[in-house]
């Protein structure tokens, strides 16, 4: 694959409320050890990924205070604080980690309110720009209200802890009772090529100007659709990383991408292969891949 990479991200800009980010951002997750847990094996690698991340042009970075926990937080401070003006931070609360490397989830009042304040204090900064609501499980999102915890997200927000919300591993009438309590910018789901039940969700918030942002943009393909992934890359030259998200910038203009890795090469391959160039022939080959 030519690598050759330019400062011209792919995808261009989307707008979190009144924050204008870059359609391609970096996830901090892979960030922390192994299982994203306890310190990175190379700390100055670490450190190196997120600040390539903005000498690149990205303006969105993706964590949370229970990946490592506390870790990626504190590399993303050690790293780039002052953060400029143009970088905004996204942060999730409502799970945290235990001794096994679970995530139990944690959406009581008073977890809800101890999370804003670590992520505010491993981050460095007075107000984190969006925070979601993380629902569900390690199982996938889950039904049921999310009016408590929501609401006390609403109450930080009008303290002025938190500037705009979203929710994370939601269903779809998770979504609508969150926008029926207060406004959101964004939702994260899982969502790629092979995983489409968030189709009409995404049209949806399209129409109304609220970001989606997939994780596992290989996630949980068979082996079957991982074949099928990877003979269009290989036609086009290309890498199925590449390929899944070059097709996720082309599925909505409200889709916001952030692949994650602890590798500064990875990085930029990951940036530069989005903008792949996807023919409608591709389009429509690749579409047959989540059916």
């Amino acid at each position: 694959m030519d690598t050759t990479f330019t400062t011209s991200l792919p995808g261009g800009t989307w707008s979190l409320g009144d924050l204008d980010v870059t359609r391609v951002g970096y996830g901090a997750m892979q960030l922390a050890g192994p299982g994203v847990m306890g310190p990175p094996a190379d700390r100055d690698g670490a450190l190196a990924v997120l600040r390539e991340a903005v000498d690149l042009g990205i303006t969105h970075i993706d964590t949370a205070d229970a990946y490592g926990p506390h870790v990626t937080n504190e590399l993303i401070r050690e790293a780039l604080h002052p953060y400029p003006a143009s970088l905004h931070v996204v942060t999730k609360v409502g799970a945290v980690r235990d001794e096994q490397g679970g995530w139990p989830t944690a959406r009581r009042p008073e977890d809800l309110r101890r999370a804003v304040r670590d992520n505010l204090e491993g981050l460095g900064i007075d107000t984190l720009d969006v925070v979601n609501l993380r629902l569900g499980d390690a199982q996938g999102p889950q039904p049921g209200s999310l009016a408590e915890a929501f609401g006390v997200l609403v109450e930080l927000q009008r303290e002025g802890l938190v500037r705009h919300l979203g929710v994370s591993n939601a269903t779809a009438e998770q979504v609508r009772e969150a926008q029926a309590i207060a406004p959101i910018v964004c939702v994260q789901n899982m969502y790629n090529l092979a995983h489409r039940h968030d189709d009409e969700l995404i049209d949806e918030l399209a129409a109304q100007n609220i970001a989606y942002v997939p994780f596992f943009p290989l996630g949980g393909f068979t082996p079957l659709q991982s074949a099928a992934l990877s003979a269009v890359a290989s036609r086009l030259g290309s890498t199925p990383m590449s390929v899944a998200l070059a097709w996720l910038l082309r599925r909505s203009p409200n889709i916001l991408l952030i692949p994650g890795t602890s590798s500064v090469a990875h990085l930029r391959e990951n940036v530069a292969g989005a903008g792949l160039s996807l023919s409608d022939a591709d389009l429509a080959e690749l579409d047959e891949i989540g059916r």
